[in-house]
């Protein structure tokens, strides 16, 4: 295996510490070793790789081992401060400025080259901490999303893994309970604790050296927060994750602990079968498959987008939309036309208001799904729709296939259809034109500014996770 420029570098400098130890010049241990004391310079620069013969007939001149000359270590301070410059002024965060790097001489002392050095470590501080801006954060979100469109929205890996934990825990089925995730921990080596004062910024912290998982007191209702957030939390070190190392790496490790928490509140093989029996008598719900295992509807809606095609071989879509119509959450693999910007992002675009998953809103009965066909240039797709309310306001849950396999769903009777000609603007988002040129200039609303508009991208790599409240948490507990 060829030596590595750092490794060159370490060398060249080790040789020239020697020599210069013992007052040689270059031409002076050149003559001993027999090359050129120009062909010498080059190497002891870390510009040339030396043939093992020179190496060895180095060592013999000086006296040392071999293996000393190529020990990894710098044989001074000075040596390693030159060494972390150059390799800092090698990095593309440095050459993407374009400044000129310092060339180091002889003359000049230890404390310039720490001053420089310091420079470089706080570049690279931040450059680590602003791992991505809005716009590679969408592109990086959305080839995740087209990523698992791909595979069907199925990690395999990831479901077996999870069956293998809950099965050495023992559960067999029914809820998953707070014990047995208990239980799951204790064997990971972690002890769950349940907090007042976490971090705002976080959701849980786990305390490496403690082996601790805290997390908060008090979730949703049914306690479904609870045992997803320990989940997840054990998630991270059964899928052996390391610090992120940009907003994609982020998003992928995200969608994986999610992914693991879901296969344990509702695994796989119980799941299937769940699905597959309710397909057999005509009567799949979200309602149902939610509350079997005792989760959220959201969390069983999402949870069908894994099994079903796989399974079952149905394509669905999910949708979460807030009140305002923006779509906060979605998957698909059934050709519904969603919207999307240039990018192709999904996220924060405004659904169609003849769809279900706004028309719901306007229902005067919110405790039942909503059930609606919507003809589409894309086709005819039946949906079924849940709206909930949280601090934020409203929102609603959706699922939905192509019409021919509408037949397998509880609501498919419904006599409620909408037509929806999206992406056209004359669907849904211009006035009629009897209305537009009736208020036309005539009216002046003062728009509801949303402060998303104006918050950077978190920054670090657990992106909008306050360091200093970690550390102060992790301390006052320690």
């Amino acid at each position: 295996m060829a030596p590595t420029n750092l490794e060159l570098v370490t060398l060249g400098h080790r040789i020239r510490h020697e020599r210069v130890a013992r007052g040689w010049t270059l031409d002076e241990l050149g003559a001993q070793v027999g090359v050129a004391g120009s062909q010498l310079s080059l190497i002891e620069n870390g510009k040339r790789e030396p043939k093992l013969s020179l190496v060895q007939a180095i060592a013999h001149a000086t006296g040392l081992e071999v293996t000393d000359l190529l020990a990894a270590e710098p044989p001074n301070r000075r040596a390693a401060l030159e060494i972390e410059l150059e390799r800092a002024q090698a990095s593309p965060v440095f050459r993407s400025l374009g400044i000129p790097p310092v060339k180091v001489t002889k003359g000049m002392p230890d404390e310039t080259i720490e001053s420089i050095l310091g420079l470089h470590r706080e570049l690279d501080r931040r450059e680590r901490e602003a791992i991505a801006t809005p716009e590679e954060a969408r592109r990086a979100n959305t080839e995740l999303r087209l990523r698992m469109r791909e595979r069907d929205n199925y990690l395999p890996e990831i479901e077996k893994l999870a069956e293998k934990q809950l099965a050495a825990a023992g559960h067999v089925s029914g809820a998953l309970t707070h014990r047995t995730v208990s239980i799951m921990a204790e064997r990971l080596g972690f002890e769950l604790l349940y907090v007042n004062d976490l971090p705002r910024s976080a959701r849980s912290v786990t305390d490496l050296e403690n082996g601790r998982i805290y997390l908060p007191p008090a979730s949703i209702p049914g306690g479904h927060g609870l045992r997803s957030m320990a989940l997840q939390a054990m998630a991270h070190r059964l899928l052996g994750h390391q610090r992120p190392t940009s907003y994609a790496d982020f998003l992928q490790q995200r969608l994986e602990i999610n992914y693991f928490a879901a296969c344990c509140l509702i695994p796989e093989t119980n799941g299937v079968a769940f699905l597959q029996q309710a397909k057999k008598d005509r009567n799949l719900a979200v309602e149902d498959f939610r509350d079997a295992f005792g989760v959220t509807h959201e969390a069983a809606a999402m949870r069908m987008t894994n099994l079903m095609t796989q399974h079952l071989g149905i394509r669905l879509h999910f949708l979460r939309v807030d009140g305002s119509g923006a779509i906060s959450r979605v998957y698909e693999n059934d050709d519904l036309p969603l919207p999307m910007d240039v990018t192709g992002a999904v996220d924060g675009q405004i659904a169609c208001r003849k769809w279900s998953a706004r028309a719901a809103f306007s229902e005067q009965n919110r405790t039942t799904e909503h059930y609606q066909y919507t003809d589409t240039p894309a086709g005819t797709f039946w949906c079924a729709t849940q709206t909930g309310t949280t601090a934020d306001g409203e929102f609603s849950i959706s699922v939905g296939v192509p019409f021919d396999d509408a037949r397998w769903f509880r609501g498919r009777e419904t006599t409620k259809r909408a037509v929806s000609s999206c992406p056209d603007e004359a669907c849904c988002r211009r006035a009629p034109s009897e209305l537009t040129s009736r208020w036309e200039g005539k009216a002046w609303p003062s728009a509801r500014v949303h402060m998303q508009m104006f918050t950077p991208l978190p920054r670090g790599n657990f992106p909008g996770v306050d360091d200093s409240e970690v550390y102060a948490f992790l301390e006052r507990h320690a």
